[in-house]
């Protein structure tokens, strides 16, 4: 990953990849297009430390908490940089995605007629469809540079299985021109469950062996949400300089992300 980049971190509900965002945060990367369909607290992270110029979003929030007060801070102050924001719809992020993985240069869906959203995002046009005359949506395709995502399994050759709710990963990764793969573990052979997800090893440039490494948000069939971790986070984060300290002491005073979580326990934050 390298400044200036367009990426995605994705993950919906669970297998959110907080250790490759904190890695994103330790390298200090800077000038990135942050690209999620619901950013949460990872990329209130990512955006308080700095690393990002623009939010591409669908909706963001402290899940079951409130808000994203590191993100409202970028808009509203400007704080610790302007942060662009360019919002849409979960289907237009959806149909984007989809678009960017088939080669497309846009996708359409009925969505966005009536809505306000396309006074505020030029990305947002209608057509007309040359066989029924239906006006339709249509919104560029999302290909980032880079996509991040956590999965439960990979084998010794490469190839990645994640299963339950998958969002849009398998999507975002064939969109991009290059992922990285976060995983629980690494198994000499892949039993895939009903409706599990397999990418193979071509669409992956990397897969990194990072147990948890989806903490605080959850692994099926791993381990479970930490719903106390969020709470903690709108405390954390909504004063500058708690925000600073926590993420001084957790995030970059901390080698890799097990180091990161036994921080947590010792200090117990």
């Amino acid at each position: 990953m390298h400044d200036g980049d367009v990426v995605a971190l994705e993950g919906f509900t669970h297998l959110i990849p907080f250790a490759a965002g904190h890695e994103i945060i330790r390298q200090g990367r800077r000038d990135l297009t942050l690209i999620r369909m619901t950013p949460d607290v990872i990329y209130d992270q990512l955006i308080g430390a700095g690393c990002a110029k623009k939010l591409m979003f669908s909706w963001g929030g402290n899940p079951g908490v409130g808000s994203l007060h590191r993100l409202r801070d970028a808009v509203e102050k400007q704080w610790p940089v302007p942060l662009e924001i360019e919002e849409h719809a979960h289907a237009g992020m959806a149909t984007a995605y989809a678009a960017g993985a088939s080669g497309l240069p846009f996708g359409l869906l009925r969505g966005y007629l009536g809505s306000d959203l396309p006074k505020y995002n030029s990305n947002i046009k209608f057509i007309e469809c040359p066989f029924t005359g239906e006006r339709l949506a249509a919104i560029p395709a999302i290909r980032p540079d880079v996509t991040v995502i956590h999965a439960q399994k990979a084998d010794r050759q490469g190839n990645v299985l994640l299963w339950g709710v998958t969002g849009v990963q398998k999507e975002a990764v064939l969109a991009a021109k290059r992922a990285i793969v976060t995983v629980e573990e690494i198994v000499d052979r892949l039993d895939a469950p009903m409706n599990g997800v397999v990418l193979p090893n071509w669409t992956i440039k990397a897969v990194c062996e990072v147990p948890g490494g989806a903490f605080p948000s959850y692994a099926l069939g791993y381990y479970a949400r930490n719903n106390a971790f969020y709470k903690k986070w709108d405390t954390v984060s909504r004063d500058q300089a708690s925000f600073t300290a926590w993420i001084d002491t957790h995030v970059k005073g901390t080698a890799d992300f097990a180091e990161f979580k036994r921080s947590l326990e010792e200090k117990g934050a």
